[in-house]
């Protein structure tokens, strides 16, 4: 290739690339805004995004021929949103001693699966109630931590602690396209997402690490609680990890579906489920570990 064509070509791959970075940058500071506001916008915009993703994961399953009780999610997802609120918040309290709204939900939405197949039993009842089931869990429960996270332990402190996975997610993003392009050469996953790469998932790591610990020092500088080096250099691998591993199961969902994205969100990223899928994991992660550790 002549050096006109190559400069041709990457020109090209900017201006490719333009839409998906512009778009990126929006969706980074639409999500700082709503962080920071908290319920009044947290609320609308969870339930907009669970029910565009469980619409995506309807679409993707359905490729493969299985039922999935969609409108049966999307009520779940309207009463997980209040489950989804700790019991710090005002007015919240457990259900019973040891039991809170959230877990008796899963046991109410499995049980009301199960019975709506043996209603109407047919041949796709048993892979309708797992993959139903599994849907509730993967997209409306888990990202409702986002929600549980945000008011844990307070609303001021939640602020600090939800903006942790969201960074993180981001510097592991940034850290593994760097790395990746730079230094990649091992595949990590080949079969189920033949980009990524070792050096680029180390990298996303390290840039993890350096970004959440700048976050502990402030967190401690600003509010006075502490967390030492070893928690904090534990918790930004733990949150780090969960992220990439959400990503590559999205990714082996997608492979498994036949299909390149989940669906069609902004420019450059695909779907809605393309989007959270590193939060999806990174979210419960980050809420066990601040209140079984940080808040002991």
């Amino acid at each position: 290739m002549s050096a006109s064509a190559s400069d041709t070509t990457r020109r090209a791959r900017g201006r490719g690339h333009l839409p998906r970075i512009l778009s990126a940058l929006l969706a980074f500071g639409v999500t700082l805004v709503v962080l920071w506001v908290g319920l009044p916008l947290l609320a609308p915009a969870y339930l907009f995004l669970c029910f565009v993703a469980i619409q995506e994961y309807t679409a993707l399953v359905g490729l493969r021929g299985i039922p999935i009780r969609k409108r049966s999610l999307w009520v779940a997802t309207v009463l997980t949103l209040p489950a989804s609120l700790p019991i710090t918040y005002p007015g919240m309290q457990q259900l019973v001693a040891g039991v809170s709204w959230r877990e008796a939900l899963i046991g109410l939405v499995a049980l009301y699966l199960v019975a709506l197949e043996l209603a109407n039993p047919n041949e796709n009842s048993l892979q309708a109630v797992v993959f139903s089931l599994f849907g509730y869990l993967y997209i409306p429960w888990f990202f409702g931590f986002v929600i549980t996270l945000r008011y844990t332990p307070d609303p001021v402190l939640g602020l600090w602690y939800i903006m942790l996975p969201a960074l993180a997610v981001v510097a592991t993003d940034v850290g593994a396209f760097t790395f990746g392009s730079l230094l990649g050469r091992r595949k990590l996953a080949p079969s189920v997402s033949p980009n990524k790469t070792v050096e680029g998932s180390l990298g996303g790591l390290v840039l993890a690490v350096a970004v959440v610990g700048g976050v502990l020092f402030l967190l401690e500088d600003h509010t006075g609680l502490h967390v030492n080096v070893y928690d904090g250099l534990l918790f930004s691998l733990l949150v780090s990890s969960s992220a990439q591993l959400g990503d590559l199961f999205e990714s082996l969902l997608k492979r498994w579906a036949g299909v390149k994205d989940a669906g069609v969100f902004l420019p450059g990223h695909g779907g809605v489920l393309d989007r959270i899928d590193s939060m999806i994991v990174a979210l419960p992660m980050t809420y066990f570990f601040v209140t079984f550790v940080i808040l002991r």
